[in-house]
């Protein structure tokens, strides 16, 4: 569920769903604490967190690329029916054609925008020392010394709203974590994803745990957090590409089925290659980076020498033993249901449970 795909509705109130599963930051909200994969690295002053669609941009730019060919078939057609042959069409086969050619066009530059000739990733950092987040959102063309790409800022309060936002994919819930922006009506300005989603209800219990895991760094430091699963480089190779959109079809999935399934996987490959390609590395702005500058000698700056970065590094280092697998903590003092499972359930209803006190 791209969140560039579902829209927020910009000038209308946070919807009702989202606001009743508001998340709070200095509360946790299930019984464990773990990252589940959204992370580029960590230190004592911040930790750079993915955005929404950074895992899954294989699709949108799938999405781009058969928008694109359609509007060419399309200009192609009217150029047919209009100049070769003019008679062929008539003035209702004209309309149609262009009437195609401006949907595909308009889909191509809405979504293309922010997946070709963009960034490579678009990372949300959590400034523990500053209590902000900073969203880098969009590439800037004209940037002047210092500026960096368009980027947001948020504070980490309790004003701050993050919601569970639940949209749908073929009648199946899909969930992520989700800021609003809104004005003093209450009517959303902005919005924007963090992380990654989670399908089906019973996967709240991720979602969840991730929340926790979050707010643990913003509030208590990184000296006890759990270590995340994998670190995603921020330099990535044709072979991580490769492996993102292999698990992107089941991490745990028979070889009968990836090997069925390859064809796919290799055209999605190209697919986030090609919009890699065609973009550069994110740039911070120079006050942004002024207050992100992690101490000398900071123990908790990760990834360091010897941590493994990426799918195929992560994979070998647990083979190895060299690296924990799922690693994650309890949170102590979280007095709601017990069972991670039962507590995502009841996060899924209309009516979320109470908010423990932490």
């Amino acid at each position: 569920m791209d969140e560039r795909v579902f829209r927020f509705k910009a000038g209308h109130p946070v919807p009702e769903w989202d606001l009743r599963h508001r998340l709070p930051i200095y509360r946790p909200v299930s019984s464990e604490c773990k990252d589940t994969g959204t992370i580029f690295r960590i230190n004592s002053t911040y930790m750079d967190v993915t955005d929404q669609p950074f895992r899954e941009r294989q699709w949108l730019a799938g999405g781009v690329l058969v928008s694109c060919l359609g509007m060419a078939v399309g200009g192609w057609v009217y150029y047919v029916t209009r100049v070769l042959y003019p008679n062929a069409g008539g003035v209702l086969g004209d309309l149609l054609c262009l009437a195609i050619t401006y949907a595909f066009g308009y889909s191509a530059f809405r979504f293309g925008r922010d997946e070709f000739i963009s960034l490579r990733r678009r990372p949300i950092r959590f400034n523990r020392k500053e209590r902000r987040l900073y969203a880098i959102r969009r590439r800037r063309f004209f940037a002047k010394p210092g500026q960096g790409d368009i980027t947001w800022e948020v504070p980490w309060d309790e004003d701050a709203i993050f919601c569970i936002h639940r949209g749908y994919i073929h009648h199946r819930p899909v969930y992520h974590i989700r800021h609003y922006q809104v004005d003093e009506d209450g009517n959303v300005v902005r919005a924007f994803s963090i992380g990654r989603k989670w399908e089906e209800k019973e996967n709240l219990q991720g979602l969840l745990s991730q929340w926790n895991y979050w707010c643990w760094y913003m509030n208590n430091g990184p000296a006890e957090l759990p270590k995340p699963p994998l670190f995603f480089s921020e330099n990535e190779s044709t072979l991580e590409s490769f492996l993102f959109c292999l698990y992107d079809f089941g991490t745990r999935a028979s070889a009968t089925y990836r090997i069925s399934m390859m064809p796919l996987i290799l055209l999605m490959t190209s697919h986030r290659l090609m919009a890699l390609w065609t973009c550069r590395s994110p740039v911070w702005p120079d006050s942004i980076a002024r207050v992100s500058v992690v101490p000398a000698g900071d123990p908790y700056d990760e990834p360091g020498p010897g941590t493994p970065v990426g799918w195929a590094e992560t994979v070998h280092a647990l083979d190895r033993n060299e690296y924990p697998e799922d690693p994650k903590c309890e949170m102590a003092k979280w007095r709601g249901e017990k069972d991670p499972a039962v507590n995502a359930l009841l996060w899924a209803e209309d009516t979320p449970p109470m908010r423990q006190e932490g």
